[in-house]
Parts: C-alpha cells; sequence; structure tokens
C-alpha cells in the first residue's frame, strides 16, 4: 500500500505480496521522485540489502536515514538528493 503526501510517498511493504514485488515497486517510486521527495519505507526488518542495491543503483543520488530501528517495525526516509 502507499500513501502519496506533498513531499513524501510512504510504502508499507508488509502489505506487499510476494516478496518479490516489493524492490521493482520501491525503485519505481524512487524513480518518480522529486529532488528533495522522499519514500517512506515501512518494513518489519532493517533491509539493509535495499541500501546496497541503492547505492549500485543510484549512488549519490539519494539520502538514507533511519527513523525507527525495530524490533518490531523498521522506518526508513529515502529522500532523492537535490
Amino acid at each position: 500500500m502507499s500513501v502519496r503526501n506533498a513531499s513524501e510517498t510512504v510504502i508499507d511493504v508488509r502489505q506487499i505480496l510476494p516478496r518479490m514485488r516489493r524492490h521493482p515497486l520501491i525503485f519505481a517510486t524512487f524513480g518518480q521522485l522529486q529532488p528533495s521527495d522522499a519514500l517512506v519505507l515501512v518494513n518489519d526488518h532493517d533491509p539493509w540489502p535495499l541500501l546496497y542495491q541503492f547505492n549500485v543503483r543510484h549512488p549519490g543520488a539519494f539520502m538514507w536515514r533511519y527513523e525507527e530501528e525495530g524490533p518490531d517495525v523498521w522506518r526508513i526516509r529515502i529522500t532523492r538528493a537535490a
């Protein structure tokens, strides 16, 4: 499920099945962001493999900030660099 606000999009991937659909959705959503807009990712675990993928696909084009770090909910703000 995703919700679009003025400058951020929230994606709760806990509700997205199958899991193989999560990363394509996240990257497609990031690709539509304007500079300084953010994607807030909500997950049930630390998505550090996704951070690695962002570093490979979009080096220097994003900021990754943990807003909540478990143990049950992880919330990460991914902002498109200006």
